[in-house]
């Protein structure tokens, strides 16, 4: 293989990389919004807003009455992600400036990868674990 097609593929997985880590937060914030914020929300008491939010976004509803395939697919969506950015064989360009380019996007990517990670572990807590731990606990 030339360098320049060793090159080409680096920025190929690189940009395939971005786009996966993006779209895993996007799939994660939904778990958040569909599920974790109403609980949240109505858990302070702030049980009108919900019902304004589900009036003006009625999307809310289809996605918490299918929180568990939201949930699922977000879960294989991280998992993709991680596996794409941990996988072995993983390296940067020889070239300096792309090998830099490279393990910034890589810092970036490994970021937005734990705030997600982080955004689904809230969401799950609160769709799944919240309600049954209060009522074990007695409150």
């Amino acid at each position: 293989m030339t360098e320049h097609s060793s090159t080409t593929t680096a920025l190929a997985e690189r940009k395939l990389d971005r786009h996966m880590t993006w779209f895993t937060l996007f799939t994660t914030t939904g778990t958040l919004v569909c599920c974790a914020l109403p609980i949240i929300l109505v858990t302070l008491g702030l049980g009108a807003t919900v019902a304004a939010m589900t009036s003006a976004f009625p999307f809310l509803i289809f996605l918490s009455q299918h929180k568990t395939w939201v949930f699922a697919f977000s879960a294989v969506m991280l998992a993709l992600s991680g596996w794409l950015m941990y996988r072995p064989g993983r390296s940067c360009p020889a070239d300096p400036e792309l090998a830099r380019q490279c393990s910034r996007v890589h810092r970036w990517n490994r970021r937005i990868y734990w705030t997600s990670v982080t955004i689904w572990g809230i969401g799950f807590f609160a769709a799944y674990l919240a309600l049954p731990l209060r009522i074990w606990l007695g409150f």
